[in-house]
Order: C-alpha cells, then sequence, then structure tokens
C-alpha cells in the first residue's frame, strides 16, 4: 500500500478521488491528514476532527471483478478492523451502529463514509474514515468520544494507522476468499441494539420501533416489525434513536 500524508487537505476522499484520476495502479493508495477541515459523513454531515489530534484518512482499493451487489462487504470489512482495533487498545462495549458508525457505549468514536469508483463496472472503492484518537473536548459533536477519553491513555497517530492497516487486510481477506458468510456474521454479531426494540425515525418524521433482526447481503437494515412482518430499509429510509 502507497502512504500518502498531507499536512492539511479539505477532505482527504475528495482529495484520494482527484488523485486517483492520474494514474492507473494496482496497489492501493492510502491518504492521510493531520488537518482534515471539511471532513464528509453519511447524509452529507460534517466531521469534527481537532488538528494533530486524530486519523483522518481514505484508501483507494481496487475492487475490480467483485460485484456491485456485494460493495458491502467492504463497510463490513472496514468497520471488523475498526472495531477489533478499539478493543485491542483496551476501548470497552464497542458495537457497529449500522451502517457504518463505531460507538464505544452510546458515544459515536468513528465514522465510515464509502464511495464507489465506477469503470466500466465497480473499479474501485475510496474508504473514508475518521477515528477519534487524542481529542478530548468535541464543541459540535456532544455525543462523540475517541481513545483518549475511553482509555485515559495518549497514543501514537501512526502506530494506531500502521495496526489499523494490517486489520484491515485480514478483514479483506475474507473478501477475496469468497468467506462472505463469515464476514457478515462477524459483522451482525456486533450490531448496535441488534434484537431489541428500538425506535426509529423514517424521513417523513414518522416514529416507528422495530428489532433489528440482521443485514442483507446488499447492506440494506432488516427489521422485523408487529405481526412477524420482516422489513428492508436503507440508509435514507430511516434513523436509529438511541
Amino acid at each position: 500500500m502507497k502512504v500518502v500524508k498531507l499536512n492539511a487537505t479539505t477532505s482527504t476522499n475528495s482529495y484520494l478521488r482527484a488523485y486517483t484520476k492520474e494514474f492507473d495502479s494496482e496497489s492501493d493508495v492510502l491518504v492521510w491528514t493531520l488537518d482534515q477541515r471539511a471532513g464528509r459523513g453519511q447524509r452529507g454531515a460534517s466531521w469534527e476532527s481537532e488538528s494533530g489530534k486524530n486519523l483522518t484518512f481514505s484508501v483507494f482499493k481496487r475492487v475490480k471483478g467483485l460485484p456491485v451487489g456485494k460493495s458491502f462487504y467492504i463497510t463490513m470489512a472496514t468497520s471488523l478492523a475498526i472495531y477489533e482495533v478499539l478493543e485491542e487498545f483496551g476501548v470497552m462495549n464497542i458495537s457497529v451502529k449500522w451502517p457504518n458508525d463505531i460507538l464505544a457505549g452510546k458515544s459515536k468514536i468513528c465514522g465510515i463514509l464509502i464511495e464507489s469508483v465506477i469503470r466500466n463496472g465497480l473499479y474501485a472503492v475510496i474508504i473514508g474514515v475518521g477515528l477519534n484518537i487524542n481529542q478530548k473536548v468535541f464543541k459540535h459533536a456532544p455525543r462523540a468520544t475517541s481513545l483518549a477519553l475511553e482509555t485515559g491513555k495518549i497514543f501514537d497517530l501512526e502506530e494506531v494507522l500502521e495496526f489499523l492497516i494490517i486489520k484491515f487486510y485480514k478483514y479483506v481477506a475474507l473478501i477475496t476468499q469468497g468467506a462472505f458468510e463469515t464476514l457478515k456474521t462477524e459483522y451482525e454479531d456486533k450490531l448496535f441494539r441488534k434484537g431489541k426494540v428500538s425506535t426509529f425515525k423514517t424521513n417523513s418524521g414518522e416514529l416507528f420501533t422495530g428489532i433489528i433482526t440482521e443485514v442483507s447481503k446488499t447492506g440494506k437494515l432488516i427489521l422485523q416489525l408487529e405481526d412477524e412482518l420482516y422489513k428492508e430499509f436503507d440508509l435514507k429510509e430511516l434513523k436509529l434513536l438511541y
């Protein structure tokens, strides 16, 4: 993997998308910055990150040959890699909030944004990660936390990044091996609120209750509703309240 380090940029995902248009490399590329000034999250949300305190990076990962319908397995692999790193560094009560937020308790410690690169089919994905490491004060994200807040320790950013890369390839190997069910089972085992009655809000503002049972192979959330009815939802259709 080629690693590109920047002092500052607006968004590592945007930078990497422009950067990779200039070449056609077989190798993966990781771009990380100490100061991301306009980080993006799901639903157009911004990502708060204090300069020099956190890991904000993006990975250009070739996935040529992987069907578009299986692209969510990249999200699963990334989520599991981050989960394992956090666990080994001493963070407690970790879970994956569908589709790709990582929580410690009920506080967000990591966000992931994955974008597809289409060139005659699914060619690659750009995986953007914002992982809170040493930041202790969050002015605009009251439910945010970090490794430092959860463990009382200060971490070396490059050491955490190197560990993350190792874990990422561990789980990507499951995709290469075709072990999709193994990956899916591990991901679902770590889902926040799985098997519990939870409240959801639709885009129109309607509230309803349901139980998270699993995630479809294409990444949709499957809920058990009243009368044993099961229904699939995608990210744009509802929000989990907690």
